[in-house]
């Protein structure tokens, strides 16, 4: 949100419920509240631009019925996700080699690295923190996140990709690329980005990354 006070846009937000520990089948309980949910934003009115904010849960219902719930509540709207918009990204930046941090659990890390697999995105390299509570993914220090994210070997990849937009990643960002000189994508930030440009917003954005910066 601190980015988008900045920008020439407005920007409405609704909650959807997310149930813990964090495992597929609650992921899927997300599915059939979309619709509810983006009805309640200004309804009855038109909007551009729908970001629906979960990574792992986008994967676990799947891209395409995200979308399709989300049209029924705001007809032709542009509908991005946090995956979504990072493939897309890693097209933009012509990263092909990923290095991939997660914190989720391994039954959630199995279906994002099939679903990559799937998407014909090569993960050179992969981390987890393993924590299976949402909240405890929010709580991270970002000290140690940094501390931790500096230190991944990602001498073989063109881009590291960070997932989950509950992780406080966003604002180390650049730090982050300063210290590992590569590319650094997280879904948050991919998310701002695919949502900017769908309105036609070009200018570059100082404090969040290359991609932003671009």
């Amino acid at each position: 949100q601190s980015i988008c006070q900045k920008l020439p846009l407005d920007l409405f937000v609704n909650r959807i419920h997310n149930e813990n520990p964090l495992t597929k089948e609650n992921l899927l309980k997300m599915y059939d509240q979309i619709k509810p949910v983006t009805e309640k934003i200004l309804p009855g009115q038109k909007i551009n631009t729908v970001a629906y904010g979960c990574t792992s849960g986008t994967i676990a219902i799947g891209e395409d019925k995200v979308k399709e719930k989300i049209q029924l509540a705001k007809p032709s709207c542009y509908v991005t996700t946090p995956i979504t918009s990072a493939i897309k990204a890693f097209a933009e930046m012509n990263a092909k080699k990923i290095a991939l941090f997660t914190p989720y659990p391994e039954s959630v890390n199995k279906t994002i690295l099939e679903y990559f697999d799937k998407k014909n995105i090569n993960i050179i390299s992969f981390s987890t923190f393993n924590i299976d509570l949402d909240e405890d993914i929010a709580s991270v220090d970002q000290k140690y996140l940094l501390e931790t994210l500096i230190k991944l070997n990602v001498s073989d990849a063109d881009a590291l990709f960070i997932s989950c937009t509950a992780l406080p990643v966003l604002e180390i960002i650049d730090d982050i690329e300063k210290k590992i000189n590569k590319i650094v994508f997280s879904s948050n930030q991919t998310l701002i980005w695919d949502t900017l440009r769908s309105i036609g917003y070009k200018l570059p954005i100082e404090g969040y990354g290359k991609l932003l910066r671009n």
